[in-house]
């Protein structure tokens, strides 16, 4: 293949990833559109629904190694593949439930598997192939996903769930993927997995290995920091996030507008991302990250003022400095991994870290329901929410590792 035709397959499996990149994680974050609609028919406890979110995120971030075996031994046409059966399966079971569990399973379990299956683990291993030392720009596109996904899917699961009710809304999601598995099956898939031939390799490459091994990095400082900042993140933003559309309800907003505001935190995200990028390379990473923690702050306590002066000024406001921070972190936390833990099984160790962000984001949301229930009110959850986030910021300003 000349390098002409190598680049536009690689301009190609960019689209493929970012594409079901968009899928994955806007189906995924839709849940905060039915969480209502769902609660109201089975007269459910906040706790109980939200621990189906919970599950999902549970579920994707433990099967993130077992992909990658997948990946390693079938390949991405089998990965990305099984990934779309699980998520169509998912919302047309979903769309007959009548118990909780039933939920659990198909919205939760499966689901939480399926995305994993067309997320940022196969489609780095896959784009690692065709881009080299540009792989940190291309997974900057496929991370914009996150936003465009989050921006498309929940205004239209909305529009769905006023046309067709909620189960309604389920059918056609599930269906919707499903047909999408047809023109996934005919793509060049042995092309596409057999990477390019004029690959240039990743500068890190070049740089000496530090004998890094999984067993080593648990005995170190800075895996543990990482892990915190990541676990105690994720408990902040997940405790708020499934439940934004339900709040901003509650405070007054019409339920379209609702959905609409908290989807323009896909659009505002991709520029936070960019802008903290920028930051990094301006003033250095420790501060960036603290700056990206201290927007987030601003962000909840406008989220807690919304409820007593509900008003477009401060929705906006939230939007912006909440929504634009989740994942924004990510890129800069990565980095500093790879920089600490560098060497053959930096992607082994790395895995492991983020295993915190997992763990969190299903702790988060399924405390913040328990949370609501209990008091009735979002105070307490927003503060549970505002201390996790400040001990996610902690270990940057304490752990020497970090600071440098």
């Amino acid at each position: 293949m000349d390098p002409k035709a190598s680049q536009r397959t690689a301009l190609a499996v960019l689209g493929v990833c970012f594409t079901l990149s968009v899928l994955g994680r806007g189906l995924q974050e839709s849940f905060t559109v039915f969480l209502l609609p769902i609660s109201q028919a089975f007269s459910w406890d906040r706790g109980d629904v939200v621990s189906i979110y919970s599950l999902t995120a549970l579920c994707a971030g433990l099967a993130s190694p077992l992909v990658g075996r997948l990946f390693d031994r079938s390949g991405p046409r089998a990965v990305f593949a099984t990934g779309l059966v699980l998520i169509a399966g998912a919302f047309l079971s979903a769309a007959f439930a009548q118990q909780l569990w039933q939920f659990q399973l198909s919205i939760g379990v499966a689901l939480g598997f399926g995305v994993a299956c067309i997320s940022n683990v196969p489609n780095s291993i896959l784009l690692g192939r065709w881009f080299g030392k540009r792989l940190p720009t291309a997974m900057a596109v496929v991370y914009s996903a996150t936003g465009a996904g989050v921006l498309i899917m929940l205004p239209f699961a909305q529009i769905l769930i006023d046309r067709f009710g909620w189960r309604g809304a389920y059918q056609s999601f599930g269906w919707l993927v499903l047909a999408l598995l047809v023109p996934l099956l005919l793509l060049p898939w042995r092309t596409y997995a057999g990477g390019s031939a004029h690959l240039e390799r990743p500068e890190s490459h070049d740089l000496p290995d530090e004998g890094w091994t999984l067993p080593r990095a648990l005995r170190h400082h800075a895996f543990w920091a990482l892990f915190a900042t990541f676990f105690f993140t994720a408990i902040g933003m997940y405790a708020i996030s499934p439940q934004v559309v339900a709040y901003l309800i509650d405070a007054g907003f019409p339920p379209l507008i609702s959905a609409t505001a908290w989807g323009f935190s896909g659009v505002v995200l991709l520029f936070g991302m960019l802008g903290i990028g920028w930051l990094d390379g301006i003033i250095g990473r420790r501060p960036s990250v603290l700056c990206s923690y201290a927007l987030s702050i601003v962000g909840i306590v406008m989220l807690w003022l919304l409820q007593r002066y509900p008003n477009y000024w401060l929705l906006t406001g939230f939007v912006v400095c909440f929504g634009s921070m989740i994942g924004s972190r990510g890129p800069l936390l990565t980095a500093t991994a790879m920089k600490i833990f560098r060497g053959e099984r930096v992607g082994t160790i790395y895995g492991a870290i983020t295993i915190g962000s997992g763990l969190g984001s299903a702790f988060g949301s399924w405390s913040g329901g328990l949370i609501h229930d209990w008091t009735q009110s979002y105070d307490l959850l927003i503060a549970f929410a505002l201390v996790s986030v400040v001990l996610g910021m902690i270990p940057f300003l304490v752990v020497p590792a970090l600071r440098r």
